[in-house]
């Protein structure tokens, strides 16, 4: 097997090991591993995406927010420079979430190209998976709300990829939200 192949599953079977016996908030409770696969699949498939440290950085995006992985431990398994991915890509789970939100939408402008990627794909997902249902005990409004921060979000990362800006744009259309002003970059 090549090397970038192995390197991608290395990384998907970390996360699974990582990530196991959680679960998303969808009525199914479907296996939260399948959307960290499923936003590296985003990536690959509809954005045309081959840099192995994005695709590892993608299946990597929510194991140090979600899990009691560490940084050094992703710098130690899969190097730096996907380090440096996941990092940018990580809220600090110590901060409240409305502040987790703004700084997202504040910091967008300024990630690095691999980062914005990866947040690209991981709200393109979570957003179809919003259309698709209903996570339990969310209102119409929070999906509206989640829709409209999340338009925010992306507006600070266009010029990202067309393809994925694309498929997101359609969704927000779908909404009738529409995306805001990009932020001032840093």
């Amino acid at each position: 097997m090549g090397s970038e192949a192995a390197a991608l599953l290395e990384a998907a079977d970390f996360a699974a090991g990582k990530h196991k016996g959680q679960r998303r908030k969808d009525p199914e409770g479907t296996p939260f591993i399948n959307h960290p696969i499923a936003v590296a699949r985003i990536l690959a498939q509809e954005a045309g995406v081959t840099d192995t440290v994005v695709l590892q950085a993608a299946l990597l995006h929510d194991t140090v927010e979600d899990t009691d992985t560490t940084l050094a431990e992703i710098e130690a398994r899969f190097g730096a420079e996907v380090r440096r991915v996941v990092a940018e890509v990580t809220d600090d789970k110590g901060l409240p979430a409305a502040e987790r939100k703004r700084l997202q939408i504040e910091r967008a402008p300024g990630s690095s190209a691999r980062a914005r990627l990866v947040k690209l794909a991981d709200k393109l997902h979570n957003l179809r998976d919003l259309n698709r249902c209903t996570p339990a005990g969310w209102s119409p409004e929070r999906v509206q709300e989640y829709f409209r921060w999340a338009a925010q979000v992306v507006a600070g990362l266009r010029g990202t990829s067309p393809p994925l800006e694309a498929a997101l744009q359609r969704l927000f259309e779908e909404r009738g939200v529409a995306p805001g002003p990009a932020p001032p970059g840093p």
